[in-house]
């Protein structure tokens, strides 16, 4: 099928002009301005922004945790995250204690195949560092599995120690592989959720109080050590602290490859959520937890000068009816994880975009192209080009979407936005040639979504 989209103003992560984009089955065959060829369909993108669909680089669908699942699986979340604009996501596929990486990644392609409605890769999460397991790393690089996920927190669960982060940190250097971090003092926090819990504090608010920041900023700097000396390039997931991102800053400014993002709840959510009344703030038990709301200028400035290279959501959502009543007594049994696979787009335009924290082209570059780049998608993903996959979005910047868990269609009973209005919304979503959604509709096939074999580092 071709498809014309003319009239539409592209933008990328570095450039904004007006151009038509024709479409040739599934990727970008031409750019230019009065393209006149027969087409299947022409669709009028006057007034609108013509963008690469949104690359969501840190997902958790279907995921274990805490003896019960995240609620979305690989066809709601995905439904979701189309209708917010995204087109790729990247999942964690988690090795078993004592099992093998392939078995791992087997289940999650099952998990994925005959549900997904957009494209899909892996991140390898590592549960432990054996000689076996580090040789086994070369062949999921083979299975386009280039980035493995290393825990400083969870004791008893994913933590591993800094040897085995260090062995496994080396192997990943010879075959051109990327660590992800979740960089947090994982035994320190232990101690103080002990204490905390012999004191009777149990609401959710002291999730957050004995996670402190600078056990953030701790353990990023010694992940950045571990991987200097290591000589391989680290990225930091789901980045939520000030202090954690001056270790990012001094790291990238001695010229390491040190990588870092951060996620909407980071930007737009703080601390006072927790003090809402009841068991409300169990809505916003994450790891790491939310900050103090003053420090949301810090994350925008690293993310204006490039010191955080994306903006993924942690998408990790547990119902409050049921998941996260698992803690009503105890706030060290709340799931952690909330919804953001659809909001991420629509919020990131309208507190980055509008609010001129960002401009349109590192908008573009936060939230599809960077992410791409470091991970083994770029260009086939994350740019409007010739030769791409034709994932795009017609993005309409007067379109308003105001947030409820009444019109979302995550699969989870509430939203953390819930009443917040944003201006800037996709108005047709395109996955390889295809219009998946439109006019508020998702029309895809469950299932038609790709796994994508991510390209190791050159």
């Amino acid at each position: 099928m071709k498809t014309l989209i003319k009239n539409g103003t592209i933008v990328t992560a570095t450039d904004t002009y007006t151009a038509d984009v024709l479409v040739d089955g599934e990727t970008i065959s031409a750019i230019g301005t009065k393209l006149a060829t027969p087409v299947d369909r022409t669709i009028d993108a006057t007034g609108k922004y013509v963008i690469p669909g949104g690359i969501d680089a840190h997902t958790h669908l279907d995921m274990p945790f805490g003896g019960t699942f995240s609620v979305d699986d690989f066809r709601t979340g995905t439904i979701a995250a189309a209708h917010g604009g995204t087109t790729t996501v990247i999942d964690f596929a988690i090795q078993e204690r004592g099992g093998t990486m392939r078995a791992a990644f087997d289940t999650w392609m099952k998990k994925a195949e005959g549900k997904a409605v957009i494209d899909y890769g892996f991140h390898m999460i590592l549960r432990e560092s054996t000689p076996a397991l580090r040789e086994e790393m070369g062949a999921m690089v083979r299975e386009g599995v280039t980035s493995f996920k290393l825990f400083m927190a969870y004791p008893g669960v994913f933590y591993m120690d800094d040897a085995s982060i260090f062995r496994t940190m080396q192997r990943s250097g010879e075959i051109g592989a990327t660590i992800c971090m979740h960089a947090e003092n994982g035994p320190v926090i232990d101690v103080l959720i002990e204490q905390a819990v012999a004191k009777g504090h149990k609401a959710p608010k002291w999730h957050a109080l004995t996670r402190p920041a600078r056990l953030e900023a701790e353990a990023t700097h010694r992940a950045i050590c571990l991987a200097e000396v290591a000589d391989v390039p680290v990225y930091i997931v789901h980045l939520s602290a000030a202090e954690a991102l001056e270790q990012v800053t001094l790291a990238r400014d001695r010229g390491l490859p040190a990588f870092a993002e951060t996620c909407p709840q980071y930007l737009f959510l703080s601390y006072d959520n927790y003090e809402e009344p009841g068991f409300e703030g169990a809505k916003y038990v994450m790891s790491p937890p939310l900050r103090a709301k003053e420090k949301q200028k810090e994350l925008w400035r690293g993310l204006r000068s490039n010191d955080l290279q994306a903006v993924s959501t942690d998408h990790c959502p547990f119902c409050m009816k049921t998941e996260k009543q698992l803690g009503k007594d105890d706030f060290s049994k709340i799931p952690n994880g909330a919804p953001g696979i659809e909001t991420r787009m629509s919020l990131l335009w309208d507190g980055g975009v509008v609010a001129k924290n960002i401009t349109m082209n590192r908008y573009v570059e936060i939230t599809s192209t960077s992410p791409a780049k470091i991970f083994g998608l770029f260009p086939r993903k994350g740019t409007v080009a010739v030769g791409s996959d034709a994932d795009l979005v017609v993005w309409d910047p007067k379109g308003v979407i105001t947030w409820s868990v009444k019109t979302h269609h995550m699969n989870v009973d509430y939203n953390p936005y819930e009443g917040r209005t944003c201006q800037g919304a996709p108005l047709i979503v395109m996955s390889r040639g295809e219009v998946i959604v439109e006019k508020g509709a998702c029309n895809a096939k469950p299932g038609r979504g790709s796994y994508l074999r991510r390209s190791p580092r050159a």
